[in-house]
């Protein structure tokens, strides 16, 4: 029963995960590669700083409903390092949709595994078997595949596709550091989800407002608003999504770990590629088929292989902390499975 139930709460999880960012990715093709009117939309912090904000905002009430302390769980500079990686994340994501199309975008995001797998190695001392390198192997494959046999560039694309690939390769290595890292903060400090939103948010505010303070781009964002009403809802309904995406990330990392976040992501990605190209009409070849088909059965497969793992893989994927409690003892089997973590 207890398998159960945690199964039920990890689909639970994952469906809103796919939910709300499926939504905050159509959004966000719609914001960053379609002009209002004549204008494109430029100024991709300003929608980081929104969507910070909102999630502040949630944060907070939430705190406030279930009587938690507003006290810093973990050390500040641990909160701020996850900010900075998250803005940057963010911010390179936004900019890629400058010259690459909303699908690469995603597939790249396949790549995530990976960085997911080495950065848990770097900071947690994970390890991981040869069936999850295999895959994490076949997905790079097909999405190499996908992004050397056809048409990539953005409908709008301002310059090269090469430099679109680039940041998307920047916010793999940041987005990996994320949620490893937020993954490590629950383990070691037991903070709430709501406890490490509202710093890491803080810090992603402060970031991003200094960043468009110090670049002139807050005017800008602020004239684009008043200029384009109708890019104000859209950049509402994404802060809103987003920060839904947020907490249903923040609840399945707190429980079910980085890698099992990381692969209801795949499966995201694949929904919003295909909705993307049913919504926006984006051209495929046959070869960029085939490489979507070797990256959608890579993911199905580890989706299936997951659902018969042993006993001793299931317990190495326990919750870092048992549902509905906000610490665990010191000595629960979780804690006593991690490697060794050198440093603080």
């Amino acid at each position: 029963m207890a398998n159960f139930t945690s199964a039920l709460w990890c689909g639970v999880y994952g469906i809103g995960i796919i939910g709300s960012l499926v939504i905050y990715g159509l959004l966000q093709e719609r914001i960053m590669s379609i002009p209002y009117g004549d204008d494109l939309f430029k100024t991709s912090v300003f929608l980081v700083f929104c969507n910070r904000l909102v999630a502040i905002v949630f944060a907070v009430a939430m705190i406030a409903i279930k009587g938690e302390s507003f006290i810093c769980a973990a050390p500040f500079w641990k909160y701020l390092a996850i900010s900075f990686s998250n803005v940057g994340a963010s911010t390179c994501q936004y900019e890629a949709l400058k010259y690459v199309s909303f699908p690469v975008q995603m597939l790249g995001k396949s790549f995530k595994m990976m960085p997911v797998m080495v950065w848990g190695m770097a900071i947690a001392g994970k390890s991981y078997t040869w069936t999850d390198w295999m895959v994490a192997g076949a997905v790079t494959g097909g999405v190499t595949e996908f992004l050397m046999t056809g048409q990539i560039n953005s409908a709008h694309a301002q310059g090269s596709s090469s430099y679109g690939l680039a940041l998307l390769a920047c916010f793999l290595g940041l987005d990996g550091f994320t949620s490893t890292f937020q993954e490590k903060l629950f383990k070691d400090h037991k903070t709430s989800k709501y406890n490490q939103m509202l710093y890491v948010n803080l810090g992603s505010a402060t970031v991003s407002i200094f960043t468009l303070l110090t670049s002139g781009g807050l005017s800008t964002a602020l004239a684009f608003v008043s200029a384009h009403p109708e890019f104000a809802r859209d950049a509402m309904y994404l802060s809103g999504s987003a920060v839904a995406g947020q907490w249903f990330i923040y609840s399945q990392v707190k429980e079910f770990g980085a890698l099992v976040f990381a692969a209801t992501m795949n499966v995201r990605q694949i929904i919003s590629i295909l909705l993307s190209y049913r919504t926006y009409g984006h051209t495929v070849t046959a070869l960029q088929c085939s490489g979507l088909m070797a990256v959608f059965s890579a993911l199905f497969y580890k989706s299936f292989s997951a659902v018969f793992a042993s006993d001793k893989d299931k317990n190495e994927k326990a919750p870092l902390l048992p549902k509905n409690a906000e610490a665990a003892p010191e000595t629960s089997p979780q804690v006593q499975s991690q490697k060794p973590i050198a440093g603080p």
